[in-house]
């Protein structure tokens, strides 16, 4: 019930290449901090190397994404991916959305999001609000949580 292994990267953005003030406000990311990172294609790729070094791509050994909502990989990652002419790696496809699981194992669905899910189980929330390695954490730590309460965890996505 820790974490094993951590997978973090910045991407360059191609489109709009500047961030916007809305953007930096949101996320705690400044136009440093991507400039000169890899593109979508190259951190994607990266993505999949992990995956095969901790031994996900095993098809012995079943693995699921969480995200806190279905957006991200539901719109948000498929759209670039087709904008950008990429392909949608499979383990993409299929993923556990925490606000669904917590609805289930507590009765109510969280507005709030990750904010809400910490506050109904009484956990400090970790980092900055939509700061993705933050959320990330503040993600294992509910499904911990949870799994302690004896949830059990179910894939919500629908098959592509």
């Amino acid at each position: 019930m820790e974490i094993e292994s951590t997978f973090h990267m910045y991407v360059q953005p191609v489109v709009h290449p500047q961030l916007t003030p809305f953007c930096t406000e949101l996320t705690g990311i400044i136009q440093a901090m991507v400039d000169g990172q890899p593109s979508l294609q190259q951190v994607l790729e990266r993505v999949d190397e992990w995956m095969a070094k901790e031994g996900l791509l095993d098809p012995n050994v079943k693995s699921i994404f969480v995200t806190c909502g279905d957006w991200d990989l539901k719109v948000m990652l498929p759209g670039q991916c087709q904008y950008l002419g990429l392909p949608v790696a499979d383990y993409f496809k299929q993923w556990i959305n925490l606000k669904k699981a917590y609805s289930f194992a507590m009765g109510c669905w969280p507005k709030n999001g990750l904010l809400d899910m910490n506050k109904g189980l009484s956990l400090q929330h970790i980092g900055r609000p939509h700061s993705g390695i933050d959320d990330c954490k503040n993600i294992a730590n509910i499904m911990k949580t949870l799994a302690y309460r004896c949830f059990i965890f179910k894939q919500t996505s629908k098959p592509f």
